[in-house]
């Protein structure tokens, strides 16, 4: 944790108590008890950036908080994660990354368990590589089994 983390959970503690000295009780459990966030996975292909883009406006509108999940074992991949965070700092947006080498469901899903108030994963639908009509059906039903809604982002078409 660093020291935006910790100033942003003492801003939303003085919140929650102003509430509550003003008789707002409900909203000061609110406040407290929910941080919502919504999960941006990216594994370091060109298409990633439009799947960014909607979840920093989805942060904005559900006033979330950003957390990225950047999955890929190809370092070279990595300066456009690096452009991609110089942007959202420039723009003011908080975000927290962790970085993972495995596969893209078992992270997503390890992930949304351990963290319980992801409210959205926003994942390029082309990061699913589903290749035929009957793979596509037995992923989704897979995908079905995951805590929170799971938002497809058609990029860029690759080549």
């Amino acid at each position: 944790m660093d020291i935006r983390d910790v100033i942003r959970q003492f801003e939303e503690i003085m919140a929650a108590t102003a509430f509550a000295e003003g008789g707002e009780f409900d909203t000061a459990r609110e406040i407290l008890n929910e941080r919502r966030k919504v999960l941006l996975v990216l594994t370091g292909m060109e298409s990633d950036m439009k799947a960014g883009r909607y979840a920093v406006n989805l942060c904005k509108r559900i006033g979330a908080g950003l957390e990225i999940l950047y999955i890929t074992n190809d370092a070279s991949k990595k300066t456009s994660l690096n452009v991609y965070l110089k942007e959202l700092e420039t723009k003011g947006i908080e975000y927290r990354i962790a970085e993972r080498e495995n596969s893209l469901k078992e992270d997503i899903k390890r992930f949304t368990d351990k963290e319980k108030n992801v409210h959205f994963v926003v994942v390029d639908s082309q990061d699913l590589e589903i290749d035929s009509e009957i793979d596509e059906k037995k992923r989704l039903e897979e995908w079905e089994r995951l805590k929170c809604p799971l938002v497809l982002v058609s990029g860029l078409a690759r080549t």
